[in-house]
């Protein structure tokens, strides 16, 4: 049991949790304003198929419509984002007899075996008075769910161009499965194992046309790199979605096959050998650039962090929560490949809750974080409880590049003055990040170098407790030309091989 003050913290929290147990968690809160302040947790656990069952208390009806205190509408309170909605009236102990069917059915609404997992809801309304003796538990249900059985049929792969896009929900066995039908695997942040700088590799025309494959297979949600999506649309090639990962993401309706269940190596055929040498070879040698001395690693910066920050999860076995907008694509696009469990809010794919997702994922446990500094700011009060009573470790890495890094990426950039651009989009906040967990009663701590970094995440890592780690990397400004300057590297690596 975990206790938050703040409901929207809890509600992430709770994701946290539900990430890394794979089990559904329960959500305890009062009524009223306590209830809405779930609506986004709720979103993200909808649209990343989290299961978590939201319990709000609600008031009877006699007390609604005359004012009475913390008492607003709350029946189907989320509306269509809720796997299923139970409202049962008041609690009666003479309707005891019926709570185990009505616990039966959220539990599988939430835990769906057809990969529709998510919230549910139920509105519990009670009267006073508000303490009661609590029955032993009846008996447990017996299953009368039979497994579903699955099977997939492909035509035409053998000895071809296959080409696997893994997004979330995708797990190291699903990955090590498709390379071993000599499937080249590209993931998103949080899949395991898959092959990595896939978007600066397709930023090279002369690459992304040898690398053109002949069939896409899609597993589970999308991924970060906008460059990736626009190949496949322009591609316009045979794309076919297995559902075994989950909700197959495909806002550009180009999936045109779907599937049940996940590739089978034991019936499917071995694809070509040799466009995985192709995409192997290009990848390691942008590793070999990436690892020369006093090279690609050498500079401090938005990159090199995440680099940083991903190759000590790995190194630990530490798990590591992501946050949005540029720290999940800088994992996605240069970091190594995740051998750590890997976990990031991409349901909504917002900022909101990513702090208490971090505590969620390390409670109990150890987890690194790593999240912008607007992100951390977003959900300070996640740092009221921290990793509450079941303790842990938690070492949370921000980038504080003073603002929304992402935004110097997008058009808005350049169409709009720059002193009216910080204002709507830059949104700098210049609050010491260090000295924000102090006053909370955590450690904080400021690096300015891959090496304190280092020290920092070992001391962190040894320690009990909650540790953010503020990185001051450079400019907002500065990142963007850092990001040009490495994909021009990468275009000059290829070429230098043709």
């Amino acid at each position: 049991m975990h206790v938050r003050i703040d409901e929207r913290s809890a509600g992430f929290f709770a994701l946290g949790r539900a990430l890394v147990t794979e089990r559904p968690v329960a959500i305890i809160v009062t009524s009223g304003t306590a209830a809405a302040e779930l609506h986004a947790c709720v979103a993200e656990a909808s649209l990343a198929f989290v299961p978590v069952l939201v319990l709000t208390a609600d008031r009877p009806p006699e007390l609604h419509g005359v004012g009475a205190p913390q008492t607003i509408d709350q029946h189907k309170l989320y509306g269509t984002m809720v796997r299923h909605f139970e409202d049962p009236g008041v609690a009666k102990y003479d309707d005891a007899s019926t709570w185990r069917d009505l616990a039966t059915r959220l539990w599988r609404h939430a835990t769906n075996e057809d990969g529709s997992s998510g919230p549910v809801h139920l509105n519990a309304a009670f009267i006073e008075p508000l303490i009661a003796t609590p029955y032993d538990l009846p008996e447990r249900a017996t299953s009368d769910g039979a497994p579903v059985e699955r099977a997939s049929a492909l035509a035409g792969l053998d000895a071809v161009k296959v080409l696997c896009v893994a997004g979330h929900g995708v797990t190291s066995e699903m990955v090590r499965s498709c390379e071993s039908m000599n499937w080249v695997v590209l993931g998103d942040a949080t899949a395991l194992g898959t092959l990595p700088y896939f978007d600066a590799l397709l930023r090279d025309e002369t690459f992304a046309a040898s690398a053109r494959p002949d069939v896409v297979v899609r597993l589970g949600g999308l991924l970060a790199s906008r460059v990736l999506q626009e190949r496949l649309r322009s591609w316009g090639l045979r794309t076919i979605g297995f559902d075994g990962a989950g909700f197959v993401s495909d806002p550009d309706r180009i999936v045109g096959e779907h599937l049940a269940g996940v590739p089978n190596p034991e019936v499917e055929p071995k694809a070509d050998g040799e466009y995985v040498r192709l995409w192997s070879e290009a990848s390691a040698s942008v590793e070999a650039w990436l690892r020369a001395p006093g090279d690609g690693d050498g500079e401090f910066n938005e990159i090199t962090l995440a680099r940083t920050v991903v190759a000590a999860s790995g190194e630990r076995g530490v798990a590591l929560v992501i946050g949005s907008s540029m720290p999940i694509r800088d994992v996605e696009w240069w970091a190594p490949a995740r051998v750590a469990p890997t976990y990031a809010n991409r349901g909504v794919n917002g900022i909101d809750g990513v702090v208490s997702t971090a505590l969620g994922v390390a409670s109990g446990s150890r987890a690194i974080g790593l999240i912008g500094d607007i992100t951390m700011l977003h959900d300070v009060s996640g740092l009221v409880d921290g990793l509450g009573a079941a303790g842990g470790t938690c070492a949370l890495v921000v980038a504080d590049n003073h603002g929304g890094g992402i935004f110097s990426f997008l058009p808005q950039a350049s169409l709009v003055n720059a002193e009216r651009f910080e204002l709507l989009f830059g949104t700098p906040r210049h609050h010491d990040l260090a000295v924000v967990a102090q006053a909370f009663g955590h450690e904080g701590v400021t690096v300015d170098d891959i090496d304190s970094l280092r020290a920092a995440l070992d001391v962190a890592l040894s320690t009990t407790g909650l540790t953010v780690i503020v990185a001051r990397v450079p400019s907002r400004e500065r990142n963007v030309a850092v990001h040009e300057e490495w994909n021009q590297k990468v275009r000059n690596i290829l070429e230098s091989t043709r």
